[in-house]
């Protein structure tokens, strides 16, 4: 499947299929979109929206949530506001989604199975990692996300003018709720 991605981008840029999309790393919106990796929302989320190149800065995760404060989700929002001139911060959780009712056990189970020896799980857990609440997911979208724009709004580092606001998304018709 990689060479076959490879063999079309030489295509595309060969035919400068690009050019439509060039843009600034500016987001025209001033707007950041956290949200979930979810095939479904692919093309989606951003005709639902109304959104195109250029407009958002787009950072997607597993459940499109953010569990810890100091995490890569956290620095991509800091960088996006104080170096790319964003001052709304949405955050879109879905229906449907995988990480909701995630088991750690059964993750691990999985992990065992493709090869990842008991000593390198055991290494993890003796370096601090609590491989238990890392790989666990959610068991109610909503709050996640509640509890995710109160971490991003609350963050020692987020100023106080950025708007955070929580939303669900039906992973069919694109529509979003409120939180």
């Amino acid at each position: 499947m990689i060479d076959e991605i490879l063999r079309h981008n030489r295509e595309f840029v060969a035919n400068k299929g690009y050019e439509r999309f060039i843009t600034s790393k500016y987001p025209d919106k001033k707007i950041a979109i956290v949200t979930c990796m979810d095939t479904r929302l692919v093309e989606l989320l951003p005709a639902a929206l109304g959104i195109r190149n250029g407009d958002v800065k787009m950072i997607k995760n597993a459940g499109g949530t953010i569990t810890n404060p100091f995490d890569s989700t956290v620095r991509s929002l800091l960088v996006a506001v104080y170096e790319l001139g964003v001052n709304e911060i949405m955050i879109i959780g879905h229906t449907g989604c995988g990480v909701q009712g995630m088991d750690p056990d059964e993750m691990l189970h999985l992990m065992k199975e493709r090869g990842v020896d008991e000593e390198h799980i055991q290494l993890m857990r003796h370096c601090g990692i609590d491989l238990d609440t890392w790989l666990r997911g959610f068991t109610d979208t909503s709050v996640a996300v509640l509890e995710t724009v109160d971490l991003v709004k609350n963050h020692p580092l987020m100023p106080h003018d950025i708007r955070v606001a929580g939303y669900i998304m039906d992973s069919e018709t694109g529509e979003l709720q409120t939180l």
